[in-house]
Protein backbone atom coordinates (compact mmCIF):
# COMPACT_ATOMS: atom_id res chain seq x y z
CA UNK A 1 0.00 0.00 0.00
CA UNK A 2 1.36 3.44 -1.39
CA UNK A 3 1.13 5.99 1.81
CA UNK A 4 0.47 9.67 0.61
CA UNK A 5 1.47 13.41 2.35
CA UNK A 6 1.09 16.49 0.73
CA UNK A 7 3.00 19.71 2.03
CA UNK A 8 3.63 22.99 1.15
CA UNK A 9 7.28 23.61 -0.43
CA UNK A 10 8.38 27.21 0.78
CA UNK A 11 10.65 27.61 -2.73
CA UNK A 12 9.00 29.72 -4.97
CA UNK A 13 12.05 28.48 -7.66
CA UNK A 14 11.04 24.51 -7.25
CA UNK A 15 7.40 26.03 -9.29
CA UNK A 16 9.00 28.63 -11.62
CA UNK A 17 8.57 26.51 -14.64
CA UNK A 18 5.55 24.30 -13.51
CA UNK A 19 2.90 27.19 -12.23
CA UNK A 20 0.31 25.45 -9.80
CA UNK A 21 1.66 21.96 -10.33
CA UNK A 22 2.44 19.70 -7.09
CA UNK A 23 6.18 18.81 -7.38
CA UNK A 24 5.15 14.58 -7.30
CA UNK A 25 8.03 12.35 -5.46
CA UNK A 26 7.83 8.54 -4.87
CA UNK A 27 10.10 7.80 -1.99
CA UNK A 28 10.98 3.95 -1.36
CA UNK A 29 12.87 2.13 1.09
CA UNK A 30 13.44 -1.08 3.11
CA UNK A 31 10.76 -3.48 1.68
CA UNK A 32 9.64 -3.46 -2.22
CA UNK A 33 6.24 -2.49 -2.38
CA UNK A 34 4.11 -5.05 -4.97
CA UNK A 35 0.82 -2.76 -5.56
CA UNK A 36 3.62 -0.92 -7.80
CA UNK A 37 3.80 -4.24 -9.89
CA UNK A 38 0.37 -3.41 -11.24
CA UNK A 39 -0.23 -0.94 -14.15
CA UNK A 40 -3.38 -0.24 -12.57
CA UNK A 41 -1.17 0.93 -9.09
CA UNK A 42 0.95 3.13 -11.30
CA UNK A 43 -1.66 5.42 -13.22
CA UNK A 44 -3.67 5.53 -10.06
CA UNK A 45 -0.50 7.47 -8.77
CA UNK A 46 -0.83 9.69 -11.64
CA UNK A 47 2.55 11.58 -13.35
CA UNK A 48 5.50 11.49 -11.19
CA UNK A 49 8.88 13.62 -11.48
CA UNK A 50 11.23 11.57 -9.82
CA UNK A 51 12.06 8.65 -7.70
CA UNK A 52 13.70 8.96 -4.44
CA UNK A 53 15.67 5.60 -2.68
CA UNK A 54 16.05 6.04 0.94
CA UNK A 55 18.28 2.62 0.87
CA UNK A 56 18.10 -1.57 1.39
CA UNK A 57 16.22 -1.89 -2.15
CA UNK A 58 18.40 -3.67 -4.75
CA UNK A 59 19.59 -2.21 -7.93
CA UNK A 60 16.72 -3.97 -10.16
CA UNK A 61 13.72 -2.96 -8.15
CA UNK A 62 14.82 0.62 -8.12
CA UNK A 63 15.71 0.31 -11.85
CA UNK A 64 12.10 -1.25 -12.57
CA UNK A 65 10.35 2.06 -10.84
CA UNK A 66 12.23 4.16 -12.71
CA UNK A 67 11.38 2.61 -16.28
CA UNK A 68 8.21 2.12 -15.26
CA UNK A 69 7.42 5.27 -13.99
CA UNK A 70 9.69 7.04 -16.77
CA UNK A 71 11.59 9.53 -14.91
CA UNK A 72 14.76 10.13 -12.87
CA UNK A 73 16.16 8.17 -10.06
CA UNK A 74 18.17 9.29 -7.01
CA UNK A 75 19.37 7.53 -4.16
CA UNK A 76 21.18 6.68 -1.39
CA UNK A 77 22.40 3.53 0.17
CA UNK A 78 21.11 2.06 3.03
CA UNK A 79 23.10 -0.34 5.64
CA UNK A 80 21.80 -3.65 3.40
CA UNK A 81 23.30 -2.48 0.08
CA UNK A 82 26.23 -4.46 -0.04
CA UNK A 83 27.17 -8.29 -1.54
CA UNK A 84 27.37 -9.31 -5.04
CA UNK A 85 23.58 -7.41 -6.05
CA UNK A 86 25.70 -3.92 -5.49
CA UNK A 87 29.11 -4.60 -7.49
CA UNK A 88 29.86 -2.83 -10.34
CA UNK A 89 28.40 -5.35 -13.12
CA UNK A 90 25.54 -5.74 -11.26
CA UNK A 91 24.36 -2.22 -10.81
CA UNK A 92 24.94 -0.46 -14.02
CA UNK A 93 21.50 -0.38 -14.34
CA UNK A 94 21.60 2.78 -11.85
CA UNK A 95 23.11 5.97 -11.80
CA UNK A 96 25.95 6.29 -9.24
CA UNK A 97 24.37 6.78 -5.81
CA UNK A 98 23.84 10.69 -4.26
CA UNK A 99 27.35 11.56 -2.47
CA UNK A 100 27.20 12.28 0.99
CA UNK A 101 26.63 15.46 2.35
CA UNK A 102 26.21 17.24 -1.52
CA UNK A 103 23.74 19.56 -1.97
CA UNK A 104 22.05 17.83 -5.06
CA UNK A 105 19.59 19.52 -7.56
CA UNK A 106 17.20 17.73 -9.47
CA UNK A 107 14.98 19.92 -11.44
CA UNK A 108 14.78 22.95 -9.09
CA UNK A 109 14.31 20.45 -5.87
CA UNK A 110 17.53 20.81 -3.89
CA UNK A 111 18.39 17.62 -1.80
CA UNK A 112 20.81 17.17 0.91
CA UNK A 113 21.92 13.25 0.93
CA UNK A 114 23.58 10.84 3.82
CA UNK A 115 23.96 6.73 2.77
CA UNK A 116 24.55 4.47 5.54
CA UNK A 117 23.16 3.63 9.41
CA UNK A 118 25.03 3.54 12.54
CA UNK A 119 27.46 0.49 13.36
CA UNK A 120 25.85 -2.45 15.41
CA UNK A 121 28.60 -5.35 13.24
CA UNK A 122 32.36 -5.26 13.81
CA UNK A 123 34.18 -3.47 11.98
CA UNK A 124 35.77 -5.26 9.27
CA UNK A 125 32.75 -7.25 8.79
CA UNK A 126 31.93 -8.90 5.32
CA UNK A 127 28.80 -6.32 4.78
CA UNK A 128 29.74 -3.92 7.12
CA UNK A 129 31.15 -1.32 4.73
CA UNK A 130 27.90 0.95 4.97
CA UNK A 131 27.73 1.16 8.63
CA UNK A 132 29.48 4.19 9.82
CA UNK A 133 30.52 4.94 12.91
CA UNK A 134 29.51 8.39 14.87
CA UNK A 135 32.84 9.84 14.37
CA UNK A 136 32.89 9.14 10.28
CA UNK A 137 29.22 10.25 10.58
CA UNK A 138 29.90 13.52 12.37
CA UNK A 139 32.70 14.09 10.01
CA UNK A 140 30.58 13.59 6.73
CA UNK A 141 27.85 16.22 8.57
CA UNK A 142 30.30 18.75 9.82
CA UNK A 143 31.42 18.83 6.30
CA UNK A 144 28.51 19.43 4.62
CA UNK A 145 27.30 22.04 7.09
CA UNK A 146 28.93 25.34 5.09
CA UNK A 147 27.42 23.50 1.86
CA UNK A 148 24.30 23.55 3.39
CA UNK A 149 23.29 26.78 4.74
CA UNK A 150 21.67 28.77 1.87
CA UNK A 151 18.30 30.81 1.34
CA UNK A 152 16.82 27.65 -0.25
CA UNK A 153 15.49 25.02 1.53
CA UNK A 154 16.82 21.67 1.23
CA UNK A 155 15.03 18.19 1.28
CA UNK A 156 17.40 15.92 3.20
CA UNK A 157 17.36 12.37 2.33
CA UNK A 158 18.91 10.08 4.35
CA UNK A 159 18.99 5.84 5.59
CA UNK A 160 19.10 6.15 8.67
CA UNK A 161 17.08 8.69 11.38
CA UNK A 162 18.32 11.49 13.56
CA UNK A 163 18.84 10.05 16.72
CA UNK A 164 15.64 10.21 19.07
CA UNK A 165 13.21 11.34 16.35
CA UNK A 166 11.39 8.53 14.23
CA UNK A 167 14.38 6.01 14.89
CA UNK A 168 14.71 3.10 17.49
CA UNK A 169 15.99 2.02 21.09
CA UNK A 170 18.03 -0.92 19.59
CA UNK A 171 21.53 0.06 18.56
CA UNK A 172 20.53 -2.03 14.73
CA UNK A 173 18.00 0.89 14.40
CA UNK A 174 18.97 4.32 15.93
CA UNK A 175 19.52 7.27 14.26
CA UNK A 176 22.79 9.29 14.44
CA UNK A 177 23.32 12.28 16.76
CA UNK A 178 24.94 14.09 14.34
CA UNK A 179 21.86 13.80 12.61
CA UNK A 180 19.91 15.50 15.20
CA UNK A 181 22.72 17.93 14.97
CA UNK A 182 21.83 18.83 11.47
CA UNK A 183 18.32 19.13 11.90
CA UNK A 184 18.73 21.45 14.71
CA UNK A 185 20.67 23.77 12.85
CA UNK A 186 19.67 23.41 9.52
CA UNK A 187 15.53 23.06 9.63
CA UNK A 188 15.10 21.94 6.33
CA UNK A 189 11.02 21.56 6.09
CA UNK A 190 11.12 17.73 5.11
CA UNK A 191 13.51 14.65 5.58
CA UNK A 192 12.90 11.77 4.40
CA UNK A 193 14.51 8.44 5.66
CA UNK A 194 14.52 4.63 6.42
CA UNK A 195 15.73 1.83 8.07
CA UNK A 196 13.65 2.08 11.06
CA UNK A 197 11.11 -1.33 11.32
CA UNK A 198 7.55 -0.08 11.18
CA UNK A 199 5.17 -1.57 13.86
CA UNK A 200 2.36 0.58 12.88
CA UNK A 201 1.33 1.55 9.19
CA UNK A 202 0.15 4.38 7.62
CA UNK A 203 1.18 7.81 6.84
CA UNK A 204 0.52 9.09 10.25
CA UNK A 205 2.62 5.83 12.09
CA UNK A 206 5.33 7.10 10.55
CA UNK A 207 5.80 10.61 10.18
CA UNK A 208 6.30 12.91 12.61
CA UNK A 209 7.23 16.99 12.95
CA UNK A 210 10.27 18.11 15.00
CA UNK A 211 10.03 22.30 14.97
CA UNK A 212 9.30 22.99 11.41
CA UNK A 213 10.89 19.84 10.04
CA UNK A 214 8.31 16.83 8.96
CA UNK A 215 10.13 13.99 9.25
CA UNK A 216 8.93 10.46 7.63
CA UNK A 217 9.66 7.06 7.44
CA UNK A 218 9.00 5.76 3.78
CA UNK A 219 9.54 2.37 4.37
CA UNK A 220 7.93 0.54 1.77
CA UNK A 221 6.54 3.40 -0.75
CA UNK A 222 5.20 7.02 0.14
CA UNK A 223 4.06 9.86 -2.84
CA UNK A 224 4.96 13.14 -1.60
CA UNK A 225 2.94 16.18 -3.65
CA UNK A 226 5.17 19.20 -2.39
CA UNK A 227 2.65 21.84 -3.51
CA UNK A 228 3.26 26.24 -4.18
CA UNK A 229 3.46 28.10 -0.78
CA UNK A 230 0.79 30.04 -2.74
CA UNK A 231 -2.01 27.73 -2.68
CA UNK A 232 -1.82 26.10 0.66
Amino acid sequence: MTDRLAMPWPDPALFDARGDRPYRLLAVSDEADPALETDATREALGRLDLIVGCGDLEPPYLAFLADAFGVPLVYVRGNHDVGQAWGATERLVLPEPLPDGRVHEEDGLRLLPFSGAPRYAPHGRPGAEQQLSGFAMWTRVLTAWPRAVTRRPLLVVSHAAPRGLNDAPDQAHRGFTSFRWLLDRLAPPLWLHGHTALVRRGIDARCIRHDGTTLVNVTGATLVELTPPATV
